[in-house]
């Protein structure tokens, strides 16, 4: 897997029996992780820049809270290495009891875990992330925390209508972009996993 760095958008769809989308269960209690997201920047982490910077205009953001083993630096432990083997939780992890709950319910081995900040007037460009695909072996859920109504995010140039506390398989090494025409933050939390038997029983239920 190559998260993050993205080449050249892809031609469409990649042939699959699976979806290139689903929302999966179980739905999570959105009040309870407004709180966490609101402790966890309360209590002075800060968010940082997204670091492929030709992917998007705007603030796209991110804190960790799962990470690489032994990683220290803020660009570092945003990025979700695929050449790690040991992820460990973050201090702002310890403070997350619904985040921590939410990982909890996932089936498969969990490796970069990130709350992802997309800020009003915001854009991200379409893009398509290498092998983050359930065929591939490795792919990527989200749970939107806050959103608004003019957020918009187009999964092979179709909307995916995600909702706050709803779990979401994406397959973004199909083309993907977003954007953020209203006034307030869309914040996502946003999980790496290795995709085994529970996703992909979930994808062909």
């Amino acid at each position: 897997m190559i998260a993050d760095f993205a080449t050249a958008p892809g031609d469409g769809q990649q042939a699959s029996a699976l979806p290139d989308r689903k929302c999966l269960a179980p739905r999570f209690d959105v009040d309870a992780l407004v709180a966490d997201l609101a402790t966890i920047t309360g209590s002075g982490t800060g968010w940082t820049p997204h670091f492929v910077s030709a992917n998007y205009a705007g603030d796209w953001s991110a804190i960790p809270l799962r990470a690489p083993a032994g990683e220290t630096h803020p660009i570092r432990q945003i990025f979700s290495d695929p050449t790690a083997t040991d992820w460990v939780d973050t201090p702002a992890l310890a403070a997350a009891p619904a985040i921590r709950a939410v990982i909890g319910a996932i089936g498969d081995p969990v490796q970069s875990v990130r709350l992802m900040r997309l800020a009003p007037g915001s854009a991200i460009h379409r893009h398509h992330d290498h092998d983050l695909a359930a065929e591939e072996g490795h792919a990527r859920l989200h749970v939107p925390i806050t959103t608004n109504p003019k957020v918009r995010f187009l999964l092979n140039d179709v909307a995916v209508p995600m909702q706050p506390g709803e779990l979401w398989y994406l397959r973004l090494a199909d083309p993907h972009e977003a954007v953020n025409a209203g006034t307030t933050d869309r914040v996502h939390l946003v999980i790496d996993i290795i995709a085994g038997d529970w996703l992909r029983g979930l994808l062909t239920r």
